[in-house]
This record gives C-alpha cells, structure tokens and sequence, in this order.
C-alpha cells in the first residue's frame, strides 16, 4: 500500500513538474485587435495607437459611454463582456491593462489587500494581469454584464460557506461555459512571466493573459457569441437583451471646470505595516477632466504603457463590509470577506471636477447597479473610464 501512495506521488508531482515548467516557460506573442503600440527607448509601450485612428467616433460604447468607430462597434458585437480579476499587492505593481478597461471595481479582498475586477468588451488590454483568484462579490458585480458573461480568474475562494465562489460559480451554470479558470484552461491562453515587473517575483504574482486570448478561446469553445439559444422556447437571445446601460453624457465645459481638487481614502480598513500601501489619491485634472490615481503616496501606472493610470468617473459606494466566519486563514489574512452590495446604500460622485453626493440600488445578484444624486435623479456620467470604489460604511473620504 505504502508502494502505490509513494508511486501516486510521484506521478502527481512529475506531471504537475511537467505542466509548471511548460505553463511558466513559453510565453505567447500576443495579438491585439484593436489597438498597437509604439515602444520607446526605455522599453516601454507609448499610448495606445488606435488602428481606427481617424475614421469618425460616432457609436457609443454601452459599458462606458466612449465613442468609437462603426468599425469597432462591429468587433464588440461579436463578443460578450469580459471580467478579469487583477491583484493590486505591492509586488504585483505596476499591473498590466487596467489603462484599457471599460469599467474598473476595487475593493478589499483578505487582510485589506484591495483586488480590481476590470471588464472588457468595447476596448481590449494585448497583456492584463497579474491575474488572481475568484471572490463572491465580483461575482455579484460582473452578473450585471448581461446573460453569461466571461468572467477570468485563477482559481478561487472555496470553502464550503457564503464566499465559496467556485461553487457559486457552479451553481449560476457558469462552470464549463463562460468561466474561464486559468486552473481549467492555462497556456497559452494563460501564462507566467516572471521578468515582467523587472524584480524578484513570486509565483502568485505572474500569471497573466490577455482580452483578445480569452476572446478567441471562448470563440473556440463556441462560448464567445453575443447569442444565445432559449432552452424552452428555441429562441435567440442577445446577451445585453436585459442589459440596462448608465446614462451618459459629454463632459463640462472647461470654463465650468474647478481649478484642481483631489480626493482621498484608505481602502485597507485595517491597521497594518502595508496599510499605507492601499491609501488612494484621485487627483483631478482640469485640462482633460479626468481624475489621476494615485497609490500608496506614488503615481499608480499601467505597465504596458508607463502611464499613469486615470479615470473620467471615480464612482464610492459604501456598503457593509463583513467576514464570511468560514475558518479560511491565508498568511495571517483572516476569513473572506463579504459585502452588502445588494439594497442600496450611500454614494459619493466623482465627475466635472466636483464631488456629489448620493445613493446606489442593486435589488438582487443580476440586477444593474443603479447611481442617484440626493433627489433621486440618476447621476450622468462622462464618456469614458469608470472606476467604482467599494468603501465600508463609515470610511471617511478627505477632499482637498
């Protein structure tokens, strides 16, 4: 008996040994649709150049509300919204693709270590990651992307309890269909780089994809239309057929525009040596109405472009921040964390310059979330980038 557990073993570890060492090695060269870079004499890629560059932005996205050519209104509607789960650890910094995404959510994982949900579908990211694992309320947040949408992760919470995302996503029949696990799927859809940072990293903090890979392996697997077939009555269903889009709208006039102000909280929540780490600095831009972030005291950049990553809508929704009480422990990090963010809670609005005050609404797990000034209008957003900021009841927000 002792034989054949030793064997099992062993034939574990050498298979394992084998699949890390092809995974971690080969390294795809990967193909971006929609936009190219140029690289600069340090290494690092420019902007974004735009293969659309100069053809009339007439279509608006309905994630975000940026406008974009006819030509690639036709390439998103081949596809279907797509969430990756990116850390935001020190070591993980700075993160590759966040500068692409439509919509980008933060919020504490463990230990307050925040974690972002960035989506995809009308821009796309050649290179995004550090990817990391599932957690429940992500989960919440990318349901409200329509029927089905892709949702990128590596591995996941799963102890038996509220935060047991893997079975959750199991039991929301995602599994198999449009939940792509890098433990199910790995390379090249998936790989490792452990040079990318430009110092000594972890493993956990190497795995990386990107949106047109994940893109084409749903399209693979015949996950990727933006159809679907009804099983009762044989009827094809879009995937946005209940989706409800934000309001949007041009931006202020400049001369509308506030000289500068910034706005500033903590998100770890916790007394800690790496709490300064997770303090956050929005700092608004007049010239280009925009909000530049800042983490841990220092301009927080994309790493595909050595830019500093930026917003046109910084959206705080305070919601009810509790521990699962599962027994999971990680390194000292604590049980899961878990969120109220069905019912409705307080908002803060980051738009023109100008903080207004106001509520959100989502009724249940694949409802929109919805955003209302004080006098319950709903709040117009600027065309572009929106990041949504999850903040516990009671967490102070410094403008200055």
């Amino acid at each position: 008996m002792k034989l054949l557990v030793s064997l099992g073993i062993g034939i574990y570890l050498l298979t394992a040994g084998v699949s890390y060492t092809v995974f971690s090695f080969f390294q795809p060269g990967v193909k971006q649709s929609t936009v190219t870079t140029q690289t600069n004499k340090s290494g690092k890629n420019n902007a974004p150049v735009s293969k659309y560059a100069g053809l009339p932005k007439t279509e608006s996205c309905p994630l975000n509300g940026s406008l974009y050519s006819t030509a690639q209104k036709s390439d998103w509607e081949k596809r279907r919204p797509l969430g990756v789960m990116i850390e935001n650890t020190k070591e993980a910094r700075p993160q590759s693709g966040l500068s692409l995404a439509d919509v980008v959510y933060e919020a504490v994982a463990e230990g307050g270590v925040t974690r972002f949900l960035a989506v995809y579908y009308c821009n796309s990211a050649d290179i995004v990651g550090p990817v990391r694992s599932a957690r429940t309320y992500y989960l919440d947040w990318i349901s409200e992307y329509g029927s089905s949408p892709l949702y990128a992760h590596v591995g996941g919470a799963n102890t038996p309890g509220p935060a047991d995302a893997l079975g959750q996503i199991s039991r929301y029949g995602w599994e198999g269909y449009n939940d792509l696990n890098q433990f199910s799927i790995g390379f090249p859809t998936f790989w490792r780089d452990y040079d990318r940072l430009g110092k000594d990293t972890a493993t956990e903090h190497t795995v990386y994809t990107s949106s047109e890979k994940l893109w084409s392996f749903a399209a693979a697997k015949r996950l990727l239309t933006n159809e679907e077939t009804d099983d009762v009555t044989g009827k094809v269903i879009h995937w946005d057929k209940s989706f409800i889009a934000w309001t949007f709208k041009d931006d202020a006039a400049i001369e509308k525009r506030p000289a500068t102000f910034a706005a500033q909280f903590s998100l770890s929540g916790v007394a800690s040596s790496y709490a300064n780490d997770f303090v956050v600095k929005w700092q608004y831009d007049r010239d280009s109405n925009s909000y530049l972030r800042f983490g841990g005291g220092v301009a927080q950049q994309d790493l595909n472009f050595g830019t500093q990553l930026t917003a046109k809508n910084v959206i705080i929704l305070f919601q009810s921040m509790g521990v699962a009480d599962d027994g999971y422990s990680e390194e000292g990090h604590g049980s899961h964390t878990l969120y109220g963010n069905k019912g409705s809670g307080k908002a803060k609005f980051l738009i023109d310059g100008v903080v207004t005050d106001g509520t959100w609404a989502k009724k249940t797990r694949i409802d929109r979330t919805r955003f209302y000034d004080i006098t319950g209008m709903e709040i117009k957003l600027n065309r572009g980038q929106i990041w949504i900021e999850i903040l516990p009841i009671g967490q102070q927000v410094t403008v200055s």
